[in-house]
């Protein structure tokens, strides 16, 4: 049975949350946790935290275990972009876009 977790408006790109994404995808829960845990990337802790919060959701609600998990599907989709401005010389302006990110992590069972 497929649990979801999901995080809403992060701030970072959704290009640059997709090279995390795809790491974890396929992996054990464990294994995607400690992997998220020492990456240098900035969306590596707040995906850590959503794989910990579908983990915990199985859980919980499904009485699964944690050996038993795995990371089926890690999305990050694109939010919002807020627009920003940014003053250029001779009195010019630019608009810079901040993008956010919608990560969605769905961990299920494997089949023994």
């Amino acid at each position: 049975m497929e649990v979801r977790a999901s995080a809403k408006f992060q701030r970072f790109s959704p290009r640059k949350a997709r090279l995390v994404t795809d790491l974890i995808t396929g992996k054990s829960a464990e294994e995607a946790i400690s992997m998220l845990e020492n990456l240098p990337k900035g969306a590596a802790l707040p995906i850590g935290r959503v794989v910990r919060s579908a983990v915990a959701n199985a859980e919980n609600n499904f009485n699964m275990t944690l050996e038993n998990l795995y990371v089926k599907r890690a999305i990050a989709d694109e939010g919002p972009r807020m627009k920003r401005i940014w003053m250029r010389g001779r009195g010019r302006r630019d608009t810079k876009l901040r993008r956010t990110s919608h990560i969605t992590v769905v961990v299920d069972e494997r089949k023994a």
